[in-house]
């Protein structure tokens, strides 16, 4: 028999320790890391020595084991996704599919692009006319990191209007923020791609916002669609398909999850 403690209980596997139902249950913190894509386990070894990693808000150090299922980890701020069976969609939603998990009325939902199982959910909302980039996931803390205003993730729009490109005026409203009947928008990012398309960022989730800030300045939206989602963009999934995000992918969105100064 290996002299050495393995990691996890296997069944029926006997040992003089006397272990507790929480040391059984739970993993060495470099495994864990290493697994979520770190590095090696020396790597993730130094990174834990350097006091680069937190569990539950802690310094971690050299030695310590969690419950992937309940844990939260963050490397240098950043919360690493590290329970098990979570995943990571991205579906370019196309024009009459609504984002919902069911539809009443029988509708096409989101849910009707991605596979049935594992059960996932959208990461805020596009409307039923707006198309483009949708993420999906089962991992609730980081759906909250990308969904809440504080974070200050910005999602990318291009949009058609009518009327033409909007006068010097009602872009440096958009720029500025525009009173909607639910609060005044935080300022944006606005710009000309060609006459009447504009490129519009903003970081807030107010209901069908772009289109309501281009109707406040006389430029109803003919088209809608979001290109980027934080560091996600995708310029070669056709509508109506969906990928898998790789590790990478989910890392840099949630290093993308910055608190935003209040406006």
């Amino acid at each position: 028999m290996n002299a050495s403690e393995p990691d996890r209980a296997e069944p029926g596997f006997g040992t003089a320790r006397d272990e507790s139902a929480a040391d059984w249950s739970s993993e060495r913190l470099q495994k864990v890391l290493a697994r979520a894509g770190q590095g090696s386990r020396r790597v993730c070894e130094e990174l834990i020595a350097d006091g680069r990693v937190t569990v539950d808000g802690e310094v971690a150090i050299l030695g310590r084991r969690v419950d992937v299922t309940t844990a939260r980890v963050e490397v240098d701020g950043v919360l690493l996704p590290v329970a098990p069976g979570l995943v990571y969609y991205v579906v370019n939603k196309p024009v009459g599919v609504i984002t919902t998990a069911a539809d009443p009325q029988g509708r096409r939902t989101v849910m009707d692009l991605v596979p049935e199982e594992p059960r996932v959910f959208p990461v805020g909302r596009l409307d039923q006319d707006t198309e483009g980039l949708l993420i999906l996931t089962n991992d609730g803390a980081l759906a909250q990191l990308l969904s809440h205003p504080s974070h200050g993730v910005d999602k990318e729009y291009v949009a058609e209007v009518e009327g033409g490109t909007p006068a010097p005026g009602a872009l440096r409203q958009l720029r500025q923020g525009v009173e909607l009947e639910d609060g005044r928008t935080a300022p944006a990012e606005v710009g000309v791609l060609s006459p009447g398309v504009l490129r519009l960022v903003i970081h807030e989730g107010k209901n069908r916002q772009v289109r309501r800030m281009c109707d406040a300045v006389g430029h109803p939206v003919r088209r809608l669609v979001r290109t980027r989602v934080g560091t996600l963009r995708d310029t070669g999934l056709p509508p109506g398909r969906w990928r898998p995000l790789s590790g990478a992918e989910v890392r840099a969105l949630a290093g993308a999850a910055q608190p935003r100064p209040r406006q």
